[in-house]
């Protein structure tokens, strides 16, 4: 079982998520779900949709947190797209280095996007995702991705 840690708000990071920078990168926190921005931007807003609950697979989640799903990728897919028009959107389970249940969350593009005056590229376009390719940030601009999202969401 993962280790989990509160926050000063009371909210509870699993270690998946805190590899994933939060609470600085969480966008969103549902009941059963978190939405947090990946560090390392293979794509421009790519994502982390990860399972509040003490789950190390898939089919240990709540039928609670199966409901929620639908929400958050919902929400997920309209914040996206119009926070950066993205083409396709692909949502990953791999979960072999971070045992908690998560998705990662890729907008696809067949052309480079513009973000902050930074340059974006979807190396993997039109085939799967290339995760070994990361588009440099740092916290700053992965700020300003994280509110830009949010300011899009529904």
């Amino acid at each position: 079982m993962s280790e989990r840690m509160s926050g000063a708000d009371g909210t509870e990071w699993n270690a998946t998520m805190r590899k994933f920078g939060a609470p600085a990168t969480c966008i969103r926190n549902y009941a059963h779900w978190s939405v947090l921005l990946r560090p390392r931007q293979a794509t421009l807003g790519a994502l982390v949709l990860a399972a509040r609950e003490p789950a190390q697979a898939f089919p240990e989640l709540s039928a609670a947190a199966f409901s929620e799903l639908r929400e958050a990728t919902a929400d997920i897919e309209q914040a996206l797209q119009q926070a950066f028009s993205y083409e396709r959107l692909n949502y990953l389970m791999l979960m072999m280095v971070d045992p908690d249940v998560h998705f990662h969350v890729l907008p696809r593009y067949p052309e480079p996007r513009t973000f902050d005056g930074r340059e974006f590229e979807d190396r993997g376009w039109p085939g799967p995702p290339d995760l070994s390719h990361v588009n440099q940030t740092d916290e700053s601009a992965n700020a300003r991705i994280i509110e830009h999202i949010a300011s899009c969401w529904p």
